[in-house]
């Protein structure tokens, strides 16, 4: 009988990604996915520390399984990502000592693959190991449930990251910098196409630094060049990047690229200097609107996203008043709002008082809410009457559901069976959070592809 292994997975997009390359050392090893952590003979922990109500989830969940390893001690518990962090595990080691292996994050799974062919005896049977030996650097397989139904999934490019915003505490748990090479990459993303994905989401701290960590090397307009070839691949993403490294020939590679998505994620945080200044931003608000109108200029029908903590240490009402006028004025498409809290380890929660109340960080929080919800309105109002291209994720509530290039959220009627394909859709309602219409056609089959979700076995988020 196959043995079987679980992942509980919490946090960013980067912990799908890290997870399926542990993922993949398993499945190579013989093993297979389950949704039930009862039945797995390995359970892994994929955890996140970027706000400790994250952190705290994680150890509630350790502690839920000490039940269950005391019962089982043959299973094999792993607990990985940015709870263990790159500085060392000993005080986690002390406190769950029923763990039997801590990773890093962005680990390759060795750890755990050689914990358990040492302390289980599991031996590589000859197809296994000729298996192994053929996938090249980067190349991942997918759980089998997953093979020819996964439509979207994320793919690492570089880890870590060297630029220490104030309240941001990845750094520390990630490590500095590092890009991975374009062949790997590339590898990974065709084995990715072969097993079905139509979709990929290039990922990074800070995705437009990718390569800036080696000498002469590629960039990220070099590295979306080299994507945008491989067969099979209808669309590419990428997210987070930084004002300061967007450069123009990144836009250009943009709008030059069929299947790069006119879709830029570039966090603006705050829009007072000061407050971008205690967050170590290094730009200005000047420089942020400039940016935006510039990534309109070279691509005309881009969808910009960006990122706003409200409530920072020291920021007035007037200060705050500022990043409301700027994104009335700058219309952003999506914003992700999050009051803030100071995370311990991190420079603002050392230095600086955390001083705006609860309740006058709510009543900010919902002013941008509701400023955000009627621009997002007037926008998508723009697509009323339009036909839109929809790569299908899947059938939600009897409707068809995709995404259209600027990664609205598109539903529609069709009696077609459409899922992993791309349909042409005409919009005919419209509101501030989804459009919806009618299929009118549609083209580039991609039979049995489904929706997005990378290691899809227990989500929490």
């Amino acid at each position: 009988m196959n043995k079987k292994y679980h992942f509980w997975i919490t946090g960013c997009q980067m912990n799908y990604a890290d997870a399926r390359r542990v993922a993949t050392e398993l499945e190579k090893l013989g093993y297979a996915a389950t949704p039930r952590v009862e039945d797995a003979d390995v359970i892994v922990l994929e955890t996140c520390t970027v706000r400790q109500q994250s952190e705290d989830k994680a150890y509630g969940k350790l502690h839920n399984l000490r039940p269950l390893k005391e019962k089982h001690p043959e299973k094999t518990i792993a607990v990985m990502g940015c709870v263990v962090g790159v500085r060392g595990n000993e005080q986690l080691e002390a406190r769950f000592p029923f763990v039997d292996v801590f990773m890093e994050p962005a680990t390759d799974g060795l750890p755990l693959v050689n914990h358990l062919k040492q302390d289980e005896g599991l031996a590589l049977d000859r197809e296994t190991t000729d298996h192994r030996h053929a996938l090249m650097d980067g190349e991942v397989i997918l759980p089998a449930d997953q093979r020819g139904a996964l439509v979207s999934a994320p793919v690492s490019i570089v880890y870590g990251c060297s630029h220490a915003c104030t309240f941001c505490i990845i750094p520390q748990k990630r490590g500095k910098e590092r890009s991975r090479p374009v062949g790997e990459i590339a590898a990974e993303v065709r084995s990715l196409v072969a097993q079905g994905v139509k979709e990929v989401v290039l990922l990074g701290q800070i995705v437009d630094r990718y390569g800036y960590d080696v000498p002469d090397g590629p960039d990220l307009a070099d590295l979306l060049t080299v994507i945008n070839d491989v067969d099979g691949l209808q669309r590419i993403r990428f997210l987070t990047s930084h004002p300061n490294y967007m450069t123009d020939k990144i836009l250009y590679a943009v709008r030059d690229l069929p299947k790069v998505m006119p879709q830029i994620e570039v966090p603006i945080q705050a829009g007072n200097d000061e407050v971008l200044a205690n967050m170590k931003r290094e730009y200005t608000r000047d420089q942020y609107r400039d940016l935006v109108y510039k990534i309109r200029d070279i691509i005309p029908d881009a969808a910009v996203h960006c990122d706003i903590i409200v409530g920072f240490p020291g920021e007035t009402d007037a200060q705050f008043m500022d990043t409301y006028d700027i994104l009335a004025e700058l219309k952003l498409d999506k914003v992700h709002l999050a009051r803030y809290s100071p995370r311990p380890g991190t420079v603002s929660a050392r230095r600086l008082a955390d001083d705006v109340p609860d309740e006058e960080k709510r009543r900010r929080f919902h002013l941008l809410e509701e400023l955000h919800k009627q621009v997002s309105q007037d926008i998508n109002r723009r697509y009323l009457g339009q036909t839109v291209s929809v790569l299908v994720e899947d059938l939600h509530k009897g409707r068809w559901r995709g995404r259209n290039p600027q990664n609205k959220l598109v539903f529609f009627n069709d009696a077609r069976d459409l899922k992993g394909e791309v349909a042409n859709v005409r919009i005919k309602h419209t509101g501030p959070w989804s459009l919806s219409g009618t299929a009118v056609d549609h083209h580039t089959p991609a039979p049995n592809a489904a929706p997005i979700d990378s290691i899809p076995l227990t989500l929490v988020a």
